[in-house]
């Protein structure tokens, strides 16, 4: 080995500089370095990234792409099987070793076996994704954890993470190999160009990371407690995609918060990291999470095969106000406000009967943030069938949910505008309303905007009488 050998820095779901393990690593052996980011839509299978998630990409690899150049580096795009990919160029560049981030994601981890297997290069796997390394966080008696505030108290009795490490100022360059060109890889959107609202609403990028999260930090961590579940405000911190594309680390976004004032929003700030750090813990340990429950009594769930049923709820016309609000509002900006998140999800299972992977599926496809631990982990969890203490039976009704986080309407009148005009009191429940109230708004039902696909009492009644089946034959 020359020191003239370069070193491969395979980039995958942590797009930046910052705080990053793999590219310090990369740059400390005074090697040149040769950074990578392979599309590969072979190895995840199933999972390959949803079309939201796509444009995303493009735009965090340009940003990323910039910020290289400016350091003096070229960042090589190549598509295909990432083990084929890297062990071509660890031959015709000589190099000596792979540095890349892990991930929780069961493809990804066989994807390293194959790619330690396929080259002959050292290869190093360093955490860049997580505040804890997802087999580090153990009960008392060695084994994973199931519920959540037991893991997060753990968490929490580590003190945090290690300070971030800031990006390099310079790296040193190795040869360029070729590279494709990013916009031939076809991420964005054709025609029809459905993605107005997403670049209307986000900045992709290690910066628009930083910026959104300063915006946050300074101005919506106070009234986060209680702001975090008002969907027609801006209480939450919008900073899943980032955090999904590594574009801005946990750990950052750790400290982050800890330099600001100690409160109630601090505090569940915090726990919604972990959080999603225990989607992570829980993905590591159980890597059938994404396809099947947790519980596996859960698997005899009489589910029904009712397509017009998916179909509504994905386009937003179910006729319950909220969940069509919240289906509008992912389709339109990528992403659905959390406790929205929450109620679509249970209505699906619950008052539908429709399986939770068809509805994993969907958000798969359409967020920009999907994430595989995360929207596994969620969606088992309003399932019930997940890593979850609360009773089986819980089961959100929209209404009243709607009544209590959007009382006056405004999230539903901004993505649903056929009921803009309807008095509050009646714009979740529209089958309610008079006559006259549905008049003087504009609204006709069955033709202006739909009548729900399901009573709500009888469809909580079916769920119910379904969970009791499962658990009376267990």
């Amino acid at each position: 080995m020359t020191i003239s050998q370069p070193v491969i820095l395979w980039f995958r779901n942590d797009l930046r500089l910052t705080d990053h393990a793999a590219l310090l690593a990369a740059t400390e052996t005074g090697q040149p370095v040769l950074p990578v980011f392979i599309l590969d839509d072979t190895s995840p299978g199933r999972w390959a990234m949803g079309g939201a998630a796509r444009w995303w990409l493009h735009h965090s690899l340009a940003a990323l792409q910039a910020a290289l150049a400016d350091r003096g580096c070229t960042l090589i795009l190549r598509r295909g099987d990432s083990a084929t990919v890297l062990a071509e160029l660890v031959r015709s560049t000589r190099a000596t070793d792979i540095f890349t981030g892990g991930s929780a994601d069961p493809w990804a981890r066989r994807l390293d076996q194959t790619v330690a297997e396929a080259t002959d290069a050292r290869f190093h796997r360093m955490r860049t994704r997580t505040l804890f390394h997802p087999d580090s966080i153990r009960t008392k008696t060695g084994g994973s954890y199931s519920v959540y505030t037991p893991f997060a108290n753990a968490c929490l009795a580590l003190g945090g993470p290690k300070p971030p490490s800031p990006a390099p100022m310079e790296i040193r360059a190795a040869d360029v190999a070729a590279t494709e060109r990013l916009d031939d890889w076809g991420l964005l959107p054709g025609k029809p160009d459905w993605a107005g609202g997403l670049r209307d609403t986000w900045t992709p990028g290690e910066a628009g990371a930083m910026e959104r999260a300063d915006a946050f930090l300074t101005h919506g961590l106070t009234g986060y407690a209680a702001g975090r579940d008002q969907p027609a405000g801006d209480g939450t911190s919008m900073l899943s995609p980032h955090l999904r594309f590594g574009e801005i680390s946990a750990a950052q976004l750790w400290h982050l918060a800890h330099q600001r004032p100690n409160g109630k929003g601090r505090e569940i700030f915090i726990r919604e990291l972990l959080w999603r750090e225990f989607c992570a813990h829980l993905l590591w340990h159980n890597p059938g999470l994404p396809e099947a429950p947790l519980k596996p009594e859960f698997a005899k769930m009489p589910w029904r095969d009712d397509k017009p049923a998916l179909t509504a709820w994905q386009r937003g016309q179910t006729g319950v106000p909220i969940v069509d609000a919240g289906m509008r509002q992912l389709w339109r900006t990528g992403w659905m406000h959390n406790r929205v998140r929450m109620i679509v999800a249970s209505f699906l299972i619950k008052h539908l009967m429709i399986p939770w992977q068809d509805g994993e599926a969907w958000f798969w496809d359409t967020l920009v943030d999907a994430d595989l631990a995360s929207n596994a982990g969620n969606w088992q969890w309003v399932a019930g069938c997940g890593a979850d203490a609360a009773p089986y039976f819980r089961i959100f009704n929209p209404v009243l949910q709607g009544g209590k986080f959007d009382a006056d309407g405004d999230y539903v009148r901004h993505f649903v505008p056929e009921l803009a005009k309807l008095d509050a009191k009646y714009i979740h429940a529209p089958w309610v309303a008079p006559a006259h109230a549905l008049t003087s708004a504009g609204v006709s039902l069955g033709k202006t905007y739909p009548h729900p696909i399901v009573d709500l009492a009888q469809g909580r009644a079916r769920a119910l009488e379904a969970y009791a089946k499962i658990r009376s034959v267990t």
